[in-house]
C-alpha cells in the first residue's frame, strides 16, 4: 500500500514549495522544515477524526470539495488565489479537528519550524487541501466513501508516525491530534526521550568521572604535602604543583567530549553561471532531497519517492559538471551549501538503503547521488 506521506511530498516539487514560500512571504528553508511536520500532522488529525462516530463521513465530504484541486492547485497559486486556498482549507480543518486543536498544531508547526503563529496557519490551510487532495485521488472517485477512507487512514498509522518529526509530538500534547495513532505515536516519542536522556546520562558521567579525576590529583597532593618533613626533600614542595597541574592539564585536553554541530550554510554570495543561479539550484536540490529521503519507510514509499529523486540527481549532475567552470572563490561557496549537509544526508541515505526492499530501487540514483555530493564537498 502507497505511503500517504510519501505521495503528498512527491506533489510537493521543490518548485512548488518554492512558490508557496513566495505566496505567502516566508523563508523558502521554514517553510521546507514546516513541511515536513505539517504534512503527517495534517494525516495524524484527519485519521483522529475519520475514527470517531460518523468521522469518517465528515473527511470523505471535506474531501468531496477538493475535487481536483491538485490539478489545480499551481494555476490557482499562480493567478494569486492563495487567499481562496486558505480561506477554504482552514475552514475546513475547524469542521474536522476542531478549532482549539487546530489553534494548537499551528503554534506547534510555528516552535518547530520558526515561522509565526499567522504564518504557521496559513501554511496549514494551503496544505490541508493538497492532503485532502491526495487522499481523494488515491481511492478514487467510484471507491471513495467512509469505510474506504476509515481503512486507509487506519493502515497508514506507523507511517504517519514514523514520519514525525522527532520531538513533535511532544509538541501537541494536550491535543486529540496523535490518539488515533495509539502506541505508534508513543513508541516515537518515547525513542526521541531515550535519546535525550542518553545524552544527558553521557553528559553527567563525563562530569562525574572529570570530578573524580580531579579530587584524585587533589588528595595525591593533600597527602604528598601531609607526609612528614623530614622524609621530603625541599626540591618536591616545587615538584608536586607542577606534577598536579600538568595532571590537571592532560585531563582537560585529553577527555574533552568530540562535538559535532551542523553549521548552516551561509554563502556570501551566489553563484551564477551561464544565467543560471547554479547556487540556488543546489540548495534547493539538497532541501528536495533532505525532504524525500525522511518520507520513505518501506518499498512502496521508495518507488513513489524515485522520481524526485531522480529530479534532484539531475539537479546535482548538471551543477557537478559545471565545477570545471567555477573560480576558486565559487568553489568555496559550493563547498559551503553542501558540506555541512552531508553528514546529515549520509546518515538519511544509510537509514533508507537498510529498509528491507529499498535498496534495490534506489541505490543505483543514491550511490549516483552520493557521488557527486562528495565531490561538490570537497
Amino acid at each position: 500500500m502507497p505511503n500517504l506521506v510519501s505521495l503528498v511530498m512527491q506533489f510537493l516539487t521543490p518548485d512548488l514549495i518554492g512558490r508557496i514560500a513566495a505566496a505567502l512571504g516566508l523563508d523558502r528553508n521554514m517553510v521546507q522544515s514546516a513541511i515536513t511536520a505539517v504534512v503527517p500532522a495534517l494525516l495524524a488529525g484527519l485519521t483522529s477524526a475519520a475514527a470517531k462516530p460518523g468521522g469518517a463521513q465528515n473527511v470523505v465530504d471535506a474531501i468531496k470539495q477538493q475535487s481536483g484541486v491538485l490539478d489545480s492547485f499551481a494555476k490557482t497559486l499562480g493567478s494569486g488565489g492563495q487567499s481562496s486556498l486558505i480561506d477554504t482549507g482552514s475552514r475546513l480543518l475547524t469542521s474536522l479537528l476542531g478549532g482549539q486543536d487546530q489553534s494548537a498544531l499551528a503554534g506547534a508547526v510555528a516552535k518547530f519550524s520558526g515561522v509565526s503563529q499567522n504564518a504557521s496557519g496559513s501554511l496549514l490551510g494551503m496544505l490541508a487541501p493538497i492532503v485532502m487532495g491526495t487522499i481523494g485521488k488515491h481511492i478514487g472517485a467510484r471507491d471513495l466513501d467512509a469505510n474506504s477512507v476509515a481503512n486507509l487512514l487506519g493502515a497508514q498509522k506507523d507511517q504517519i508516525a514514523q514520519a514525525l518529526p522527532s520531538g513533535f509530538s511532544n509538541l501537541l500534547g494536550g491535543t486529540r491530534l496523535l490518539d488515533s495513532l495509539g502506541a505508534a505515536a508513543g513508541t516515537a516519542t518515547a525513542a526521541a526521550g531515550q535519546a535525550a536522556r542518553a545524552a544527558v546520562t553521557a553528559t553527567d558521567q563525563a562530569a562525574q568521572y572529570g570530578g573524580s579525576a580531579a579530587r584524585s590529583v587533589g588528595n595525591t597532593g593533600q597527602r604528598a604535602v601531609g607526609a612528614p618533613t623530614s622524609a621530603i626533600p625541599t626540591w618536591l614542595y616545587w615538584l608536586i604543583p607542577l606534577v598536579i597541574l600538568a595532571g590537571v592539564l592532560w585531563y582537560l585536553f585529553n577527555n574533552q567530549p568530540v562535538q559535532v554541530t551542523q553549521q548552516p550554510a551561509t554563502p556570501a554570495s551566489s553563484v551564477v553561471v551561464g544565467g543560471v543561479d547554479v547556487s540556488k539550484q543546489l540548495s534547493d536540490s539538497v532541501a528536495a532531497l533532505r525532504t524525500s529521503l525522511q518520507g520513505i519507510t518501506d518499498q512502496a514509499s521508495a518507488k513513489a519517492a524515485l522520481p524526485n529523486l531522480q529530479d534532484v540527481k539531475t539537479q546535482v549532475d548538471k551543477v557537478t559538471s559545471l565545477v570545471g567552470q567555477l573560480s576558486p572563490e565559487q568553489r568555496k561557496i559550493i563547498v559551503g551549501l553542501v558540506g555541512p549537509a552531508m553528514a546529515t544526508l549520509n546518515q538519511l541515505f544509510d537509514k533508507v538503503l537498510a529498509i528491507p526492499g529499498v535498496g534495490e530501487v534506489l541505490k543505483p540514483t543514491i550511490d549516483a547521488l552520493k557521488a557527486n555530493l562528495t565531490t561538490l564537498a570537497a
